[in-house]
Formats: C-alpha cells, structure tokens, sequence
C-alpha cells in the first residue's frame, strides 16, 4: 500500500511551508513517528514525523515552498525493512591516482604550456595589463605572462603581488545560502515594525545591587526547593507586569483606527534559536509567581532552542522583553514587535561608579530601554512607565514582595 503523506497545519492562518531539510534519503527505510524533514514555517521549524513504517519516496526538493495538504512524500508500508541499517549508498566516483593529479611537463615555461613559441610578444604586457603593473609598481620582467606566446595579460597583472605597498593575494571567497522562511518572516516583520509605526526609544538606569543581595542570600535555597535558578527574568517580568497595571496604554495595540487594550499580561521572551530569533510568551504573567516565571522561562527557552516549541506557544502576547546583555550588549534600540506597541531592551550588568548619598560609589548598573510607538504611547505614558520598571527593580523587597522575601519566594 502506498501512503501519501501531506503536510499537516502548523497552526492557525498558515497555509504555506518550506521544506528546510530532509533527514533521509530517497528509497530509504523509515519507521513510524522516525523524523524524516525539518519544516519552516514563518513561525517556527518543526519536525515531520513519518505516519507509517516502509520505504520513502521524496516528492519534494529541500527549499520547496509547499502548500498545507499538498503531498511531499510517499510511503511503501508494504515493503520489508532490510538487512541492516540502511541501503548501500552510491559509491563515490574513484579519486583519480596522484600520477593523474601532477599537471603535464610541469616544468615547462609559460610559453610552452600555452602552446606557443618565443616571440616578441613573450614577457610583454598587454595595455590593460601594462596600466595595472605601473599603479602597482611592478616590472614587467618580473611577471609571467601566461597568455598567447607568453604575453602578460590582465589576470597576471592583477595577480601580481608588488616587493613593497598594499599586500594582496588573500582569500576573497564567497558563500551563499538561502534564508529560511523563518527568518524571511522575522525580517518582513522588523522592517514592517520601523516603517509602519512612529517608533521612540527612552532610556534609564537601574542599580541592581538590591537584586543581587536577594539572590546571593536566597538562590540556592530557591534552586534547592523549585528545581528552578532565581535569574534576573522573574524580577524584570513582575516588575513589567506592575508597570503595565500602572500604564495600561503600553500594554494596548492599534488595530485599524481603533485601540485594543488588555487586562492580562502575556509577556514574550525574545530567545535566540538555532533558526533565528523566537518569541515564545509566557501567558496571564500577572498571576505567576517568581518560581512561576523561572519555571516557564526556561521551559520556553530549552524547547525554543532544542527547536521543539509549536506556533501556539509563540502566537499573542502583548509586550516583550529581550536580553541583549546575555551577549554583551552595553545599550541598544530595540525593534518593536508587532502587532505589540512597545518592548523593553535588558542590557550587560557593568560595574560603574554614581551618587548614593551624596558620595561616589561603585554599583551594579544595567542601562534599559523602551521602544514604544508614539502613536498610541505618549512621552509621558513611555517615561512613566519605564521608571516604574526602574522603582521596582531597584526596591524589589517592597514593590515586588510585599515585604516578605520568603513568602514571595515560596521558602
């Protein structure tokens, strides 16, 4: 019996998928659920697990955009598994012997290789060679010509490496590959993001010396019970998650002329995968505690980077937060995502010296950032909003606590 198998719907509103890489062969023998290609979508990649056991037939080429539903291979569940691990694969044409490989009367002159004799023209450079040796300062004598008769062309004098001057001669290769859909999609959204809304970027600073305290006191009781490290992600998503109850407008969207504002909070955590940059969300963040967030942020980001997450887990949310410091940002800008109005941008953790009370001191401070769209999030509304963030941070105890560590902490 022959099985057509399809390409099933990633998720809601798609239709179309790329063939990314088939992860076997054509005649090959696969068994049921084995991963036989890996699939983009502009969402995600994900694995196509074989229906039934039997012999593949590939009907599509890596790099195909296929349609949801068309066939891209067939299955023979009738055909016998056989011997061994898998068909014999071709055989490599022979490598020609080292004899083959030294080129003919190697010895020879450029004249002679070329076919030619001595003449006038032997160790002459061509005009357009001639000019290239003078704006290099080589000798003519100095090159070997290989054209017709031993006449210097073109390519010789661009070869030419001079005794003094510009060195040349390094390696200029080239290699091209095609993007993935994935980062296809991710590409038309930034760009859409930057010429569709009127996008700002306020900044302040915020001196994590509280956040540290918290976590050399508690982190290891906190691990020990949850199974879970106490980061900085649970202090910047509960601290986003207040501000957001105080600015409601930066958690809102545009939708044609009218403004959709929300009463939950699912909060995106910008992830760097190995297809590009995910955003999985971590849902109705205000009713989860700091072991809740920790716990979801790194369910998120292992299945993100293991290429496991699903469109679901990647569809909505209504504001997000990325991470720049994880690798050495100092400061940035980031690019909204859209359809949400506003971002914030997390950067390094730098030791830097400021006023504490009347004095100089030498503090932990990261720099944050806000990207907002200034057509529905006023200045007052963005300002306000990201030294809520920085209040809260910077007095967690209080703010994000109630006062009691060890309840907040679950301990």
């Amino acid at each position: 019996m022959i099985l057509e198998m399809k390409v099933p719907s990633p998720g809601e509103s798609i239709t179309e998928v790329e063939i990314a890489e088939w992860l076997v062969q054509d005649g090959d023998y696969v068994e049921k659920d084995q991963a036989i290609a890996e699939v983009d979508s502009d969402k995600a990649t994900l694995e196509l697990p074989a229906e039934q056991s039997g012999i593949i037939t590939l009907k599509a080429e890596e790099g195909d955009a296929v349609a949801v539903g068309d066939v891209v291979c067939l299955i023979d569940t009738s055909a016998k598994k056989p011997d061994g691990a898998s068909a014999d694969k071709p055989k490599e044409p022979a490598k020609p012997e080292a004899a083959e490989l030294e080129p003919a009367n190697k010895d020879a002159s450029p004249s002679e290789k070329s076919g030619g004799t001595t003449t006038y023209a032997s160790g002459t450079p061509s005009p357009a060679a001639k000019k290239i040796l003078d704006e290099k300062g080589v000798a003519a004598s100095a090159v070997s010509g290989t054209g017709r008769d031993g006449r210097i062309t073109k390519e010789d004098a661009i070869k030419a490496v001079p005794s003094m001057g510009t060195p040349t001669g390094g390696s200029r290769g080239e290699s091209r590959s095609k993007l993935s859909m994935l980062r296809r999609k991710v590409a038309e959204r930034l760009v859409s993001a930057k010429n569709e809304t009127a996008m700002l970027t306020t900044f302040n600073e915020v001196d994590m010396s509280p956040i540290f305290e918290l976590r050399k006191q508690y982190k290891e009781s906190f691990k020990e019970k949850h199974g879970v490290s106490l980061g900085f992600m649970s202090f910047f998503t509960k601290a986003v998650v207040r501000a957001l109850e105080l600015y409601p407008a930066v958690n809102s969207m545009i939708d044609g002329k009218e403004m959709i504002s929300y009463d939950f909070c699912d909060i995106s955590i910008a992830v760097s995968g190995p297809k590009g940059l995910m955003v999985p969300v971590i849902r109705n963040a205000e009713n989860l505690t700091f072991r809740g967030v920790e716990a979801e942020v790194k369910r998120l980001a292992i299945r993100a980077r293991e290429g496991e997450i699903t469109v679901d887990e990647m569809t909505g949310g209504t504001f997000t937060i990325t991470n720049g410091g994880v690798f050495g940002s100092m400061l940035s800008t980031p690019i909204i995502n859209p359809p949400q109005s506003a971002i914030l941008g997390m950067h390094n953790i730098v030791e830097r010296p400021i006023a504490k009370d009347g004095a100089i001191a030498i503090a932990p401070i990261m720099y944050v950032a806000l990207s907002y769209d200034h057509r529905i999030i006023d200045g007052k509304e963005s300002v306000g909003f990201l030294v809520a963030v920085k209040e809260a941070l910077e007095n967690p105890e209080e703010l994000l606590m109630e006062g009691n560590v060890k309840k907040a902490l679950e301990l």
